[in-house]
This record gives structure tokens, sequence and C-alpha cells, in this order.
């Protein structure tokens, strides 16, 4: 009998959670992550810096979301963020710059998966007395149909019985406007949609999640001139000028990428900088 016990406290102690580590709250950044059904945060110890003056080409965008995040870390009321477009146009990075200009003055970044956001509750919970300022971040939002961490985010966004934490914002970026699929025959409001007797009522839930965060921005691919701007903008980081061969080098590495961002002209700077580096 005694060694039976032995044998289920062994299997037992090999089945429990293994103990999250404590938060440590000194971090400036922080991963939500996952250990078995437990929800933790991760503190980064080495967090992306990303400068506002390295952003080109996005200026509205970047004036809207620096006055939103500067009412939020004042204490004054602000909006959450949604930023929608083309891949590579400075959505993330222009959040990510958010923690580097306001971390002096209490401001933390949170970093979710999608699939997390099924978390929502529990993290805003472990950050509801804390006198920092938290920006939660998903990246790259989009959801399928009947996708349950939708519904979470959904909740998150409108608020529950409980209070709002006043110290935590979500902001979001996401490569489509509308971050529920929608379909042609959902536009006939006439037509049935599957068992759904109010299909136009279907395709208004589905347009609200994005009108729920208060502050909705769109990105946009970059024109040639803004392209080489960037472009030259890197290049200067890596004490290199464009000249008429670095130009026509950098178009020809936009049209094998099909086409023009932020992101593509930062590759290519540092695709350039390392052929010309000496050793």
């Amino acid at each position: 009998m005694q060694d039976i016990l032995s044998q289920l406290t062994r299997i037992a102690d090999a089945l429990a959670p293994a103990p999250v580590t404590s938060v440590d709250w000194n971090a400036t950044a922080f991963r939500w992550r996952k250990r078995g059904q437990q929800g933790f945060l991760q503190a980064i110890a080495h967090p992306h810096k990303v400068t506002l003056s390295s952003l080109q080409n996005i200026e509205p965008q970047k004036a809207q979301v620096l006055a939103n995040t500067r009412q939020f870390v004042a204490g004054k009321p602000a909006n959450n963020v949604l930023l929608t477009g083309g891949r590579g146009t400075g959505k993330s990075s222009l959040i990510k710059a958010m923690l580097n200009e306001f971390s002096a003055q209490g401001l933390r970044l949170v970093e979710i998966d999608k699939a997390d956001l099924i978390d929502l509750a529990d993290l805003v919970e472990q950050l509801y007395d804390r006198p920092e300022r938290f920006i939660v971040f998903c990246d790259d939002l989009s959801f399928d149909e009947g996708d349950a961490s939708y519904k979470a985010l959904k909740t998150a966004l409108d608020g529950t019985v409980s209070a709002p934490g006043e110290n935590v914002l979500i902001y979001a970026t996401s490569n489509r406007r509308h971050l529920l699929p929608e379909y042609f025959e959902e536009n006939a409001a006439s037509r049935k949609v599957g068992e759904e007797i109010h299909p136009a009522e279907v395709v208004d839930d589905k347009i609200a999640l994005s009108e729920r965060f208060g502050l909705w921005l769109s990105f946009y691919p970059f024109s040639q001139p803004e392209y080489l701007a960037a472009v030259s903008q890197w290049l200067s980081s890596h004490g290199l000028v464009l000249d008429a061969h670095n130009e026509r080098l950098a178009l020809q590495w936009a049209q094998a990428r099909g086409g023009r961002s932020g992101r593509i002209a930062w590759q290519f700077a540092r695709d350039l900088a390392g052929k010309q580096a000496k050793g």
C-alpha cells in the first residue's frame, strides 16, 4: 500500500503545474505566457527600442498615437487604439516607440498573442492595483468565425460588471480593416446567411468590433518618394548615403518584394550595410 501511495504522489507531483515565478516589476516590457493552463507575466530583459524619429511617412498617425499615449501616461482619459493597414508600414513599430518615449514616466508594454486574448480578464486583474500605466499590445490581430478570443477582446473593450482598470489600454494592429471575415452574401440583407434571420445585424456586429477602439487609424503603402526617403534615413543610420547607384538598388529590392514599405526600406539598408562592411 505504501508503494502505491508513493507512486501516486510522484504522479501527482509530475502533473502539477510548475510554480510561476514572481513578476519583475522593475522591467519596462512584459510578455503574457502560458504554462499549462496558467498564465503569467514574463519580463522582457531587452525590449526592442524604436525611436519616433526613425519612423517615416506616418506623421499624422504618429501625432495622434503620441497625443493619446501622453494623455494616458498623465492619468487623463485616453482611448484604446487600433492600427490597420499594409504590411511593414510602421504600425507595430509605432506602438513600440511609445514605450521608448514614455517608459521613464511609468509606461509599460505587455505583449499578448491573439490566441491568449481569452486570458485578458486575468491579465488586467494582475495589473489593476499597479502604479504604472500599461499598454496591452496585440500584433497582427484578426479572427476566424467562432473564435473565442474575439468575445474576450470585445468584453475587454466594452467593460464588464467589474470596473475597468484605469491604468490599462489595449493597442492592437491588423492588416485587415475589419477584424472578422466578411462574405459577399452578407451584404445582401434580404438573403438568408446560414440560420441567421437578420444577416445585416451580423455584418454590423463584425464591423462594430473595430469601432470599439476609440482611436482607429489607417496606414498605407509608401509611394516611391516616401520609400526612398525611408531608405535614405535607414542608410544614414549605417553611415551610408542614397546616391544614384544605391537608389537603383533600393528600387530593385522593393520590386523583387512586390511592394514599398518602411520594413522593406529597413531590410534593404541592412543588406547593403552588411555587404559594404569591412572585415
